[in-house]
C-alpha cells in the first residue's frame, strides 16, 4: 500500500494534542463536580462520570480522526496498466499589453488581433499545455500552464492594457519570466518547451537578445509573431486623440521586425508577421513547434493506474464517529433506587405503627 498524498500524514501529530485536550477536559469536569455539587444532589443523582467510559469514548474519537487523516492522504493498493496519450508540448504565450498595441494599423487594433491569434491557437492544440505571460513595463503570469483550454480562453478575454499600470515594452523581462514559468511548471512527460512571443517588437529594455540566449541554453525555442505594419500608426488615447511626445508631435508606433527576427533566429525558432488569416499560426505551430517532434513522440504510453481505497477508511471513520456520538461517558448508580427502597420501607413501617396504635 502507498499514498497519493503522503505529505498529509504529517497531520497525525494532532492526535497527541487532541488526547491532551480530552484528558484536561475530563479532569476539569471532575474538579467542577467536586467543587460545586452539593451532598444532597450527589445523593439524588442517577449517573456519575466514568473514567473507563471516558477513555473508551476518547479512543473512538482519536481513531476516527486518524482514519480521516489517512483518508485525506488517499491510500491505494492494487493497480492496472493503461495506455494513455503521451504528453504534448508546454507552450507559454507572451503577449504585449503596452499602449502601442492599441494602434489600428491591424484592424480592429493590434491587441484585439493578438487575442484572436491566441484563440485560434487554442483550437489547433493537440493535448499541449498552454500558459500566458502578459507584459508592458513589467511582466506577470496571467495564466499558468494548463490543459484546460476553456480556462485559458477566459483569461484571454480579460486581457487589457489596464491590467498593467507600469507602461513600457520590457521584452527581455517577459521572456525571462516565461522561461522560468516553463521550467517550474513543465510536466515530466512534456515533449518540449516553446515560447510564442506576440508583440510589435518595440523593446525598451535592451536585454531581449540576452534573455533569448538564456532561453536557448534551456532548450526553449521562441516563435515570434509581429503585430503591426512597418509604416506604423498613431496610438489612440481612451479620452480621445492620439498619444504625443513632449514636443506635441503625434507618436507613430511601428513594427520592429528586426528585433523579433533576431530573437527567433537566435533560439532556432520562427518569425512571422500577423495576417488576417491563420497562415502564420500554421507556420508556427504545425510547421514549427509540432514539426520538432519525431513520429515516435506521438501515440500512447503505458501508465500504472492505482486503485484508491480511501472509501474504506472514510466509512470506518463515520461508523466510529456515530458510535462515539451515542456512547455515554457516565455510568448509572444505584443510590436513587436504594433511597427509594428505604423511603418505601420507612413508609410501610409508619403505616403499620399507626394501625397498631
Amino acid at each position: 500500500m502507498n499514498f497519493d498524498s503522503p505529505q498529509l500524514l504529517i497531520y497525525l501529530w494532532i492526535l497527541p494534542l487532541v488526547s491532551l485536550i480530552l484528558w484536561l477536559s475530563y479532569k476539569r469536569r471532575l474538579k467542577r463536580i467536586k467543587l460545586w455539587a452539593e451532598l444532597r444532589l450527589a445523593e439524588l443523582s442517577t449517573h456519575s462520570l466514568s473514567q473507563g467510559r471516558f477513555i473508551c469514548k476518547s479512543c473512538l474519537l482519536l481513531l476516527s480522526i486518524a482514519l480521516l487523516i489517512l483518508c485525506l492522504a488517499r491510500p491505494r493498493w492494487g493497480f492496472t496498466w493503461k495506455d494513455v496519450p503521451r504528453g504534448g508540448i508546454d507552450i507559454m504565450v507572451v503577449l504585449d499589453l503596452s499602449h502601442s498595441m492599441l494602434a489600428t494599423d491591424i484592424p480592429p487594433n493590434r491587441l484585439e488581433r493578438a487575442k484572436r491569434e491566441i484563440i485560434d491557437l487554442l483550437e489547433m492544440l493537440q493535448g499541449d499545455r498552454l500558459g500566458i505571460v502578459a507584459f508592458a513595463g513589467v511582466p506577470f503570469v496571467q495564466c499558468p500552464l494548463t490543459e484546460d483550454y476553456r480556462l485559458a480562453s477566459l483569461f484571454i478575454s480579460q486581457l487589457s492594457i489596464d491590467l498593467i499600470p507600469i507602461q513600457g515594452t520590457a521584452l527581455g523581462d517577459a521572456i525571462t519570466l516565461a522561461q522560468e514559468s516553463l521550467i517550474k511548471g513543465s510536466a515530466s512527460d512534456s515533449q518540449g518547451k516553446a515560447i510564442i512571443l506576440i508583440t510589435d517588437g518595440e523593446d525598451q529594455g535592451n536585454n531581449a537578445l540576452a534573455a533569448a540566449a538564456a532561453a536557448k541554453k534551456e532548450g526553449i525555442k521562441i516563435y515570434a509573431v509581429g503585430i503591426g505594419q512597418e509604416e506604423g500608426a498613431p496610438i489612440p488615447l481612451p479620452a480621445g486623440g492620439f498619444k504625443k511626445d513632449r514636443n506635441g508631435n503625434v507618436i507613430i508606433s511601428r513594427l520592429d521586425e528586426k528585433t523579433l527576427e533576431q530573437i527567433a533566429l537566435d533560439t532556432e525558432g520562427v518569425y512571422v508577421r500577423s495576417t488576417t488569416g491563420d497562415l502564420d499560426l500554421d507556420q508556427i505551430y504545425t510547421k514549427g513547434i509540432r514539426a520538432s517532434l519525431s513520429d515516435g513522440s506521438y501515440g500512447e504510453t503505458r501508465k500504472k493506474i492505482w486503485y484508491e481505497r480511501y472509501q474504506w477508511f472514510l466509512g470506518l471513520a463515520l461508523i466510529l464517529l456515530l458510535i462515539e456520538f451515542f456512547f455515554r461517558d457516565t455510568k448509572k448508580i444505584q443510590q436513587r433506587r436504594n433511597m427509594s427502597k428505604n423511603s418505601q420501607e420507612e413508609s410501610n413501617y409508619t403505616s403499620k405503627h399507626l394501625k397498631t396504635t
